[in-house]
């Protein structure tokens, strides 16, 4: 069995995900190999929120080149986190963001 902290790996800080957390939408990197359960329970232990639904992206790896040669960046899991209108919010997040 994973550990949550191996399972979500860190926050998506961008302008989107910025926007989206008036939502109540919150944005992770996570482990490639889980599922929408496993990110759901990791969620809710770490955090101590009520998740409504998770969605999740599977992004492949930019194409980069040095000289001659051409490799890919390694590819990543993104999972969108929405909370129930009853849960508390995220204090990680709350610090960052103020409107």
């Amino acid at each position: 069995m994973k550990s949550p902290y191996d399972v979500i790996l860190r926050p998506v800080l961008t302008e989107k995900s910025y926007d989206m957390m008036s939502l109540r939408k919150y944005t992770f990197f996570v482990d490639p190999r889980c599922n929408k359960t496993e990110i759901r329970q990791a969620a809710e232990t770490i955090f101590g929120i009520q998740v409504a639904s998770v969605t999740t992206q599977n992004l492949m790896g930019k194409m980069k080149r040095q000289g001659l040669h051409q490799g890919r960046r390694p590819a990543r899991k993104k999972a969108v986190i929405t909370l129930k209108p009853e849960s508390k919010g995220i204090d990680f997040f709350e610090g960052m963001a103020q409107e």
